[in-house]
């Protein structure tokens, strides 16, 4: 039973969430399992592991925002960013990844789950411009915080921040970042049931 795994999960946090917001979050691992059959979203094959690999690495990045628009490049099939949205409905999400299957599966979350505060694109990062003013930029295992600083920091003015999801602390792709940016935050995250090491890292513009 899945949602029973997630209250088990979310007793070894401080995250509250609502009966709707877990009933969401579950919904969501249900059609991610439905969809990777036939799109290959994700190499995690079975529901109760994506509830810890991908469910609670995620959930544990939303009491760490600020602000009311975010936006997750290259978010797969949404993670971390539909998780977030669920998680968080006071603040606006763009999810954005280049492969049109991966934006109508999060589509289809989107309208099947109600998810107000989300906004699915299918663009290169690159080629995307906001419409409005981001806070930050998202980013779970998609590049390195070079790449990321350089394809994105377009998408940010001068307060808003690059939050990257890692694994071990990039102390290297740190001693390496660029002129003009530098280490907002590292802060240690602890996912229930899962090893190894997880970082949240904040950088801003200088």
């Amino acid at each position: 039973m899945l949602l029973e795994q997630l209250n088990e999960l979310l007793a070894d946090t401080s995250i509250e969430l609502s009966e709707q917001q877990k009933q969401q979050l579950v919904d969501y691992v249900q059609l991610l399992d439905k969809w990777n059959k036939a799109y290959n979203l994700t190499s995690v094959r079975d529901p109760k592991e994506m509830m810890v690999k991908h469910i609670m690495d995620s959930l544990v990045v939303a009491p760490h925002l600020t602000g009311s628009n975010y936006i997750d490049v290259g978010t797969g099939p949404g993670l971390p960013g539909m998780v977030l949205a669920i998680a968080r409905p006071d603040i606006n999400f763009v999810l954005l990844d280049s492969l049109g299957k991966r934006v109508r599966f999060l589509m289809q979350v989107k309208h099947g789950l109600g998810i107000d505060n989300v906004t699915p694109v299918q663009s290169r990062v690159e080629e995307y411009q906001p419409s409005v003013k981001l806070d930050g930029v998202l980013s779970r295992a998609f590049a390195s915080l070079q790449d990321m600083i350089q394809w994105c920091s377009h998408l940010i003015d001068d307060q808003g921040v690059f939050l990257a999801l890692k694994g071990q602390y990039p102390a290297d792709e740190l001693e390496k970042l660029p002129n003009g940016v530098s280490l907002s935050q590292d802060i240690s995250l602890v996912v229930p049931k899962l090893d190894g090491e997880r970082h949240l890292i904040i950088l801003s513009k200088d």
